[in-house]
């Protein structure tokens, strides 16, 4: 049976299924392939599912702590299984909100496997999908312009093999039906650091091994060094610049150890459990890129600013490109994409797509580092506030961290934020917004923030870019 359209996806992860909404209301017809559940790695094994985990982790470590508030809450305790049903629960209502969203607008979705063909009889020009349904029988999908959103998985380390036991990559760990003891996270960075954030609230003993000399190491420095801090202040160890040494793995029936190289001296580690968190590969191999002329560079789909492939009516989007692989990311990309094939006026910078760290206290950046714009040789000016000076911090007892402010000292534009502090991806809105405008500090300062909010520390920081700053 043949299937034709206007557009075909070939995935219905966010980017995806965003790229066939837009499709949609552009009067396109739409069919997505999806081998297995829409909303793809963001909803099922990523963002949504990890941040149900870390609300009821900040929730259960505030209730040790409430006294701090005047609240004696005694017995407290931890029920992980409820803590999982919760997290299936959000995930399902959103899965369910996805297909309505499909049939709202008209999008035709095909479950099975699909795999890009080259010219043939349905088509003259490559991009056809070959689709593998669930019953064994094929489809072909013939659309005249093609988008892929194939996503991403875990990346593995060679000899340590996530087996869903002893190793876990982070699939395996949100489906975890008890906490360990201890665990040793491979990787300091986004993820990996969001899971030591986590598992430390849960009661895990967790232990970080980054190679890079800092944790966060896409991160501005004074970001990382203060994150670094604050989690060892809760009792995580962490040890950046070492290399472990994969061939000294030696599994146990509960726990495992293995050693590393850090400071020159070689240091053994013993845990329940080892999660690895060294980064995503694109879902590249199995989809048919072959029979096309698709350039693939250090494993990611190449692509141009308006997101096509080396073929002009075929496109890429999401994690399968490398890059920024974040959900509200690949939801642009996909905007990006259609905007672009029904000839609609584009608008993406990755350099004003917001980067959030959920860890606690949150990360979020926007833009560029201090290095990063000195490296490009501008003359730099930084503004820095802290929380501890913001009375709703105090509030919510929660001031450690700050607001950095990274501008171009000869034409005032604002380069880069950066946030660590309570609700950081949240306030982070503002300083994308500025971006976008293209705003200066010195109107973001004089925009009138409300008090007392979180947000005014936004204003100060701006102020304090040329001194301005009134709360210090």
């Amino acid at each position: 049976m043949t299937i034709n359209c206007d557009i075909a996806i070939l995935g219905g992860g966010t980017g995806g299924y965003v790229a066939a909404i837009r499709a949609a209301q552009l009067g396109k017809d739409v069919v997505i392939i999806e081998q297995d559940k829409l909303g793809g790695t963001c909803l099922h094994r990523g963002c949504i599912p990890s941040k149900s985990l870390l609300r009821s982790a900040e929730v259960y470590a505030l209730m040790q702590d409430s006294e701090q508030y005047g609240v004696a809450a005694e017995q407290v305790s931890l029920q992980f299984d409820r803590v999982q049903s919760r997290k299936q629960g959000i995930v399902d209502q959103l899965h369910k909100g996805v297909e309505y969203l499909m049939r709202k607008n008209k999008i035709r979705v095909v479950q099975g496997q699909g795999r890009v063909i080259g010219p043939s009889i349905f088509s003259p020009q490559s991009g056809a999908v070959a689709v593998e349904l669930e019953d064994g029988e094929m489809e072909t999908v013939v659309s005249k312009n093609l988008i892929i959103a194939t996503g991403s998985r875990p990346r593995s380390l060679p000899g340590l093999e996530a087996d869903g036991q002893l190793i876990l990559s982070s699939d395996h760990a949100l489906q975890m039906d008890q906490l360990p003891a201890s665990i040793l996270i491979v990787g300091g960075g986004v993820i990996g650091m969001e899971w030591a954030s986590m598992l430390n609230d849960f009661g895990v003993q967790v232990t970080v091994v980054e190679a890079a000399s800092q944790i966060l190491p896409l991160e501005d420095e004074e970001v990382s060094r203060e994150l670094r801090k604050l989690m060892e202040k809760r009792g995580i160890t962490i040890y950046t610049g070492a290399a472990l040494q994969l061939d000294s793995y030696q599994p146990g029936e509960q726990e495992f150890t293995i050693q590393m190289v850090h400071q020159e001296q070689t240091v053994a580690i013993t845990a329940s459990r080892m999660l690895l968190s060294v980064g995503r590969q694109a879902n590249v191999e199995t989809i048919g890129l072959a029979n096309t002329d698709i350039r693939v560079e250090n494993g990611f789909i190449r692509v141009n600013e308006n997101m096509q492939t080396s073929e002009s009516h075929i496109y890429a989007i999401g994690d399968v490109i490398g890059g920024l692989q974040l959900a509200h990311a690949a939801s642009h990309e996909g905007i990006t994409a259609v905007n672009h094939i029904c000839g609609q006026e584009t608008h993406y910078n990755p350099e004003q797509v917001s980067r959030c760290v959920y860890t606690r206290p949150e990360v979020a950046s926007v833009g560029i580092t201090e290095k990063e714009a000195t490296a490009r040789g501008v003359d730099v000016k930084v503004g820095k506030f802290p929380f501890q000076a913001i009375g709703k911090a105090l509030v919510y007892g929660e001031s450690d961290g700050f607001v950095k402010v990274v501008a171009d000292r000869n034409t005032n534009d604002l380069l880069g934020v950066q946030i660590i502090g309570p609700q950081a991806t949240d306030l982070i809105s503002e300083a994308a917004l500025a971006q976008f405008l293209n705003a200066t500090p010195w109107e973001i300062g004089q925009t009138v923030h409300a008090h007392p909010t979180l947000a005014e520390i936004m204003g100060e920081a701006m102020l304090a870019v040329d001194g301005k700053a009134i709360g210090m």
